[in-house]
């Protein structure tokens, strides 16, 4: 299926003149008119050129793909049983959503442990997680869940001190680090630092390691949002030439007088900063996973994106032969920072279809004793529904879920409910369940029974985070229950059915018609 108004989004603050009469094809306007402005797509890039390539405004948003994609979690349905129990004594008694078991382990060691089957993948130098970082970060560790610090934090840091190409202080990626392991309860989650091919040039995984304690570390291959590296924009001349002088790529020239008198009489406000790509092999990434548990590494975990099915292939053979924790599957659409609007939209293979790939390739090697990693899958969940059928999609090799753009809506809600709060501005539509923080957040008296005097330091960005994920806790249970399954381990692929005969032939998971066939006649017929 075709994105619908592709030359018309509020991504990129366009829009058609007539908007009831578009081309499907050019999503030009049917009829375009010499005297119109240029709100379209097209019209906006003849004056603003390639600031119109990325969602709008920078810094302040979060955005995915609008693609609607053939197949999607919603063409399967989850299947519910009234008989039976899997991992508790088939009692009524006993058999209550609350008894379900969400806790994970994760890794070869099976060392990390967390509350939820969920993981906040990559959230790094963008304004959006930095400006978050907080609520994040403490609410993550409040929840026991994995959090990851992404690509390019120390390299984006003003005040890191990089000599001979090497880092050797970041406050920000320390305060990162802190804020998760401050508030970390009874071991619980992780934190994980992730580096890309700049921040490998920077020592960025020894400093972290040797510096800061991290014990788990992340290689980044790439995300379901695009096909290139990470992007940011940067409203500082000096700041440009800082990123410039430590090896990025920045545009335009930073250093060029035309360009400086351009930014200085406001022709343009932003400069990018972009990353470079990586060379994958096989070689280079099991050397690379032996170099980092020489300096200390206790966990190693690949994060790749949505490439076509050889790479996928290759990211597999990868994780299994360098015998690394965890691997990370985003499929596209999915988007947290900067990414080209139509690259998001229009490249990579989409999550139904990824990931049914994914088990495959894990069957296989799985049917041939070879050692797979704990793996996780991401892209656009955000409810338990969605949460239960990813999992039984890759079941039993999928263990998490990873979800960013869903946590960082609930931090950033809560913080600014906290702000309105504060100002004493709070909104109507919040006022009715009260007027401060306590009576706001349900999981207030919780928490404040839980942490005491403590309770304060709680930022609301953190308690928006935990709320919803107390509420994605007993949705998960609920589900769980009726399929009479009390512990992940016991969620299968028979837990869901598909709803069409696509999905199904994609997906190899049985059409809903034909499951329970042989077990219904004989159940009939005997």
């Amino acid at each position: 299926m075709s994105l619908g108004r592709i030359n018309a989004t509020a991504a990129t603050l366009t829009k058609n003149r007539t908007e009831d009469a578009v081309v499907p094809t050019s999503g030009l306007c049917a009829t375009c008119v010499d005297g119109c402005i240029g709100m379209c797509e097209v019209g906006k890039s003849a004056y603003r050129g390639t600031e119109v390539i990325y969602p709008q405004p920078f810094g302040i948003i979060t955005t995915a793909s609008e693609k609607q994609y053939p197949v999607d979690l919603s063409h399967f349905t989850i299947l519910g049983t009234c008989c039976g129990a899997y991992g508790i004594e088939p009692d009524s008694d006993k058999t209550l959503f609350t008894n379900v078991n969400l806790e994970q382990r994760i890794g070869q060691d099976k060392g990390i442990k967390t509350r939820l089957p969920i993981v906040i993948p990559g959230l790094g130098s963008t304004a959006i997680a930095k400006n978050n970082w907080e609520g994040l970060a403490i609410g993550a560790a409040l929840s026991g869940l994995i959090l990851t610090i992404g690509e390019n934090v120390c390299g984006m840091d003003p005040e890191a001190k990089i000599e001979k190409g090497r880092v050797r202080h970041s406050p920000e990626l320390e305060k990162r680090v802190k804020l998760f392991k401050d508030w970390q309860q009874d071991g619980y989650g992780a934190i994980v630092v992730q580096a890309n091919i700049e921040d490998t040039r920077l020592g960025l995984h020894e400093y972290a390691i040797e510096k800061l304690g991290v014990s788990a570390v992340e290689l980044k291959w790439g995300q379901g949002a695009k096909d290139i590296g990470g992007e940011v924009k940067i409203k500082n001349l000096q700041r440009a030439q800082m990123l410039k002088d430590r090896g990025y790529i920045v545009l335009p020239d930073c250093y060029d007088q035309d360009v400086i008198d351009a930014f200085e009489s406001h022709s343009f406000d932003e400069f990018e900063r972009h990353s470079r790509v990586g060379m994958v092999d096989l070689e280079s990434f099991c050397k690379r996973t032996e170099e980092l548990r020489a300096v200390g590494a206790q966990y190693i975990s690949l994060k790749t994106g949505a490439y076509r099915p050889k790479d996928l292939a290759l990211a597999v053979r990868c994780a299994s032969e360098a015998k690394i924790d965890l691997l990370t599957v985003d499929a596209a659409g999915g988007g947290t920072g900067m990414s080209p609007w139509r690259m998001m939209n229009e490249w990579g293979v989409p999550g139904v279809e990824l990931w049914s790939l994914l088990y495959q390739y894990l069957d296989r090697l799985s049917k041939r004793g070879r050692y797979l990693p704990d793996v996780a899958i991401a892209s656009g969940f955000t409810l338990e529904d969605q949460i239960f059928k990813g999992l039984a999609l890759g079941a039993p090799y999928f263990k998490l879920i990873g979800m960013a753009r869903a946590p960082l809506t609930a931090a950033m809600v809560g913080k600014n409910i906290g702000k309105r709060v504060k100002a004493n501005e709070t909104p109507v539509y919040i006022m009715r369940f009260g007027q401060t923080k306590e009576q706001i957040f349900i999981t207030a008296p919780e928490l404040k029974r839980i942490f005491q005097k403590r309770f304060d330091a709680i930022p609301t960005g953190a308690m928006g985070l935990y709320t919803y994920m107390q509420r994605l806790e007993q949705g998960i249970k609920q589900i769980m229950c009726g399929a009479r399954k009390f512990a992940l381990d016991y969620i299968s692929r028979n837990d869901i059915a598909a709803l069409t005969h696509t999905a199904s032939e994609i997906s190899r998971i049985r059409y809903i018609m034909d499951c329970d066939k042989e077990e219904a006649e004989g159940i009939l017929d005997n």
